[in-house]
């Protein structure tokens, strides 16, 4: 009989170490507060205060029976495992480790969102890509990026919502805008905000020479409508036109697609992708408000960091992460040091590693910033 202690070991300690950063004692005395606001029959006159709530106790009902369910299913696996080795049953050891690897795959995304602390992380994600400096192959690379990103979405259980594609004069991308809905999709992704540079041989070159090739990605937080700044209508410029690329019968056809220029700060963004002109404005606007309010946080930080004389802004130049295809195979993010030689992979949507990797240098950070002077 396969011995499979070891596993049940490790995973025995990990399932007990998740109660302790869930804070499971802490969660229930305050599922038990929110529960009580939540009775309240008057809850529903503040609209915004009852969905903070009802959203707060949900999520943490949700991670509390997560953990509950890995405490039963490893209790069950550990019996399953004694049964199997007083009855010297040979047959039950794949059914063992299919169970200890379903439990170890759901014990990681379990411990991957325990690193999110941030008050916008379980939110969607609003999401931008724009080629940079390189031509026809920060394009192409642009439209890689929105590939990969497509792909993670895919592999995470995650809905994208395809917002504005522009595409590229010869290949590829200038810039698209795309929504990514889903627990804690803007906690993972804005893991990913920066500059990417990607080295290959050029398939664009005719004498097949290595080019370096960027592009950038942001990400937002959805914001609920309620949340949403006041924008003045006044201080909005706002252009349609036709819509371009793959998008249904209305392509092409009509001036459907919205561009909106917010003129004091610059902001652009655009739709073209929704049925109609009215719903690409919409959108647009939700897309713009989002984009304002993290300008707004943004500067709020600036503002805050500033007050610290000896605190300095985290910055790690212009690009956080490297894709080398040529003449050596690497993907090395430059912030937290991961990286990986199956770049096929990464690119691929495989990006995990990378998005925990900057998740726990963050905490690290944070954890570090009270004993730096101030």
């Amino acid at each position: 009989m396969q011995d499979f202690t070891p596993e049940l070991t490790e995973l025995r300690r990990r399932v007990e170490a998740a109660h302790t950063y869930l804070k499971g004692d802490a969660a229930r005395r305050r599922i038990a507060e929110l529960e009580a606001e939540a009775a309240r029959p008057d809850l529903w006159d503040d609209a915004g205060r009852a969905r903070a709530v009802t959203t707060e106790l949900a999520h943490l009902r949700d991670r509390l029976e997560r953990h509950e369910g890995l405490v039963r299913r490893l209790s069950d696996a550990e019996t399953l495992v004694e049964l199997a080795r007083e009855e010297h049953d040979e047959s039950l050891a794949p059914e063992i480790g299919e169970a200890l690897a379903a439990l170890t795959a759901d014990l990681e995304r379990l411990e991957l969102e325990s690193l999110f602390g941030g008050e916008y992380d379980a939110r969607d994600a609003i999401c931008e890509i724009h080629s940079g400096a390189g031509g026809t192959d920060a394009q192409d690379w642009a439209e890689m990026l929105l590939r990969m990103y497509l792909r993670w979405a895919e592999r995470m259980g995650f809905t994208v919502t395809l917002d504005e594609v522009q595409p590229g004069e010869e290949a590829g991308i200038t810039s698209a805008t795309f929504t990514v809905k889903g627990r804690f999709a803007f906690g993972m992704l804005q893991a990913e905000r920066g500059v990417h540079r990607l080295v290959r041989i050029s398939p664009f070159d005719a004498q097949a020479r290595r080019h370096t090739a960027f592009a950038s990605f942001d990400a937002v937080p959805a914001l609920e409508e309620a949340e949403e700044p006041r924008i003045d209508p006044s201080e909005l410029r706002i252009d349609t036109y036709r819509s371009s690329g793959a998008g249904g019968q209305h392509v092409n056809v009509t001036d459907s697609a919205v561009r909106i220029t917010h003129l004091p700060t610059g902001i652009v963004v655009s739709c073209q992708n929704e049925r109609s002109q009215l719903q690409n404005k919409t959108r647009a606007l939700q897309i713009l408000a989002a984009r304002l309010a993290e300008r707004q946080r943004e500067e709020r930080r600036r503002e805050l960091e500033a007050l610290s004389a000896g605190k300095r802004e985290v910055a790690w130049g212009n690009q956080i992460r490297s894709y080398v295809l040529a003449p050596y195979q690497l993907v090395k993010d430059l912030r937290t040091g991961v990286e990986t030689g199956n770049v096929d992979a990464v690119l691929d949507g495989e990006l995990t590693p990378f998005i925990e990797g900057y998740l726990r240098w963050r905490r690290a950070q944070a954890e570090a910033a009270p004993s730096a002077p101030v």
